[in-house]
């Protein structure tokens, strides 16, 4: 492991502790109830319990099958859509102002709506992470290629590249930086969605399911567990999956910097 990696593991570590530790005397201080407030051991515990009895791992894989599946759709109509309006003037016209009525409506203000077209399971969940996360896409794919320098394509051009050189070559690497912020995004916007829509619109599985069913029963320690378990997914999703693409492809071009200490 590098010295740059320690450092930067060092420094998660230290970061996590002082939550924790700020969490413990907040919890300990009497501020709240205790029954509203458990400690982290007990957090830990019915994290524990959960994963011994295999429910946690049922809840989590119900959690990630619905925002993968609804990403994964986002994607595929997003990213083609945000560069078929980066390269046409017609396409940007028509799409922008659809996108820009629906981009700031809550995707949980749907709920109601898709449970009524799809009722309560997987679909609805589904459909609401596709909400969520297509216009981030949508909006960074055509900010990205709306940016790629002009001189690029034309030098291009200019040496004998065709056209679908030219958009492999230049504007799909020009493009990608945004492209992967795009994904980030989505992906937070998918986790709220999914998260929310299974408090209302899941059947029996799911965190999100797990956060409400625990509020009906005070089990306040299964909630914050489950809470806890949703950061460390979008934690290691952002390092495993986002970070090592940025890694292999933008970074590795030179095209973008990484902050280091």
């Amino acid at each position: 492991m590098t010295a740059g990696r320690t450092g930067s593991v060092a420094r998660a570590v230290a970061a996590f502790g002082v939550a924790i530790l700020a969490w413990e005397v907040f919890a300990r201080s009497g501020a709240l109830p205790r029954a509203i407030t458990p400690s982290t051991i007990e957090i830990l515990g019915a994290v524990g319990h959960m994963a011994r009895d295999g429910s946690l791992f049922i809840h989590v894989g119900y959690t990630l099958l619905r925002i993968g599946a609804g990403l994964a759709a986002a994607a595929v109509v997003g990213v083609p859509l945000g560069m078929l309006m980066g390269r046409s003037l017609r396409v940007e016209r028509f799409v922008l102002p659809l996108v820009s009525v629906l981009n700031p409506i809550p995707s949980l203000a749907w709920v109601p709506v898709l449970i009524l077209w799809f009722g309560l399971g997987n679909t609805a969940s589904i459909a609401l992470v596709f909400y969520a996360a297509l216009f981030p896409l949508i909006l960074n794919t055509w900010t990205g290629v709306r940016s790629v320098n002009g001189l690029w394509i034309r030098a291009a051009e200019a040496m004998g590249a065709g056209s679908g050189a030219v958009f492999r070559q230049v504007i799909l690497p020009g493009a990608l930086p945004f492209v992967i912020a795009g994904l980030r995004q989505a992906f937070a916007r998918g986790w709220i969605a999914v998260v929310g829509g299974e408090m209302i619109a899941a059947t029996s599985w799911g965190l999100g399911w797990v956060i409400f069913d625990s509020k009906e029963f005070l089990n306040a320690d299964v909630m914050l567990g489950a809470l806890a378990v949703i950061g460390l997914l979008g934690f290691g999703f952002e390092r495993l999956v986002f970070g090592a693409l940025e890694r292999r492809t933008v970074e590795r071009w030179g095209m973008v910097r990484t902050a280091r200490a």
